[in-house]
């Protein structure tokens, strides 16, 4: 049997969180080079969980019960668009684990996205923001058919921007 079809791609629960936490963890050491705030990160995952106004995770996962695994995550937020009178639905926080990368587990996620989002006659599109330098990355995201916006994105960061000193600052020792 293939390996995808012995995947499961459902929305995150409450005892996902631990696992969600390492995934995005790791995904911004990875991509950006930056250690979160481990108990920031938690608390702002169980916000969403319990938030569905905010958006969802969704995960892939392979076995079931005592046997199962998560193999990936991703997380949806909302944009409402007046243009378009709906919401793009944001892809965030995309990881899949080292050892099932290549392997299909981020298209069978973006793929079940797609289609919900398409079901959903208030979703006007799907985005997402990549790293200009993830490369890699971006061959993915062509490959499941995202093109680039011709928009850029410019930000103030409040979080990352704290004086320094300041406890909760993610960035100091």
């Amino acid at each position: 049997m293939p390996v995808l079809d012995q995947l499961n791609v459902r929305c995150a629960r409450a005892e996902d969180t631990t696992t969600i936490v390492s995934f995005s963890a790791a995904m911004a050491l990875e991509t950006e080079g930056r250690h979160l705030d481990l108990d920031r990160l938690h608390l702002g995952t169980i916000a969403l969980l319990e938030n569905p106004e905010r958006g969802f995770f969704i995960v892939a996962e392979q076995g079931e019960g005592a046997r199962r695994r998560l193999l990936g995550q991703l997380m949806v937020t909302y944009e409402w668009s007046d243009w378009r009178n709906g919401a793009f639905w944001w892809i965030q926080s995309v990881y899949v684990d080292p050892a099932w990368r290549r392997q299909g587990v981020y298209r069978l996620m973006h793929d079940s996205i797609v289609a919900h989002a398409k079901a959903d006659t208030s979703v006007c599109g799907v985005r997402l923001y990549v790293e200009k330098d993830n490369g890699a990355a971006q061959v993915v995201y062509r490959k499941v058919g995202l093109t680039p916006s011709s928009y850029a994105i410019f930000e103030t960061d409040f979080v990352l921007a704290l004086p320094r000193g300041l406890k909760d600052h993610p960035n100091e020792a």
